[in-house]
């Protein structure tokens, strides 16, 4: 019995990515994703935390929230990034950015 598979690294769908790739650069395109430094006031468990976007982990804890949007300035300044101010609910209450653009 002969079994055939496919080989691991497909040369003509490599090349054609690059391809693509090279062309979306060329046409100012950012290829790939980037995470950003943007820092998000939460609420959590019986007061405020802050959070970098996309991340689970908590980066500070407070008890009121205007010491954890102080905390998020502060990072997203030195970072470049927004400020994302929730509400309560779980809502968007403000952004701040901070972004040099």
């Amino acid at each position: 019995m002969l079994i055939r598979t496919m080989p691991k690294n497909n040369s003509l769908t490599d090349a054609i990515q690059k391809l693509i790739q090279a062309i979306l650069k060329a046409l100012g395109h950012n290829t790939t994703k980037t995470r950003t430094w943007h820092q998000h006031v939460v609420p959590y468990e019986d007061g405020w935390a802050v959070r970098r976007e996309g991340n689970q982990r908590i980066a500070s804890k407070h008890r009121k929230q205007s010491t954890a949007i102080r905390k998020a300035k502060t990072i997203a300044k030195r970072k470049n990034a927004d400020v994302v101010i929730h509400r309560e609910s779980g809502g968007i209450r403000d952004r701040i950015s901070y972004r040099e653009d």
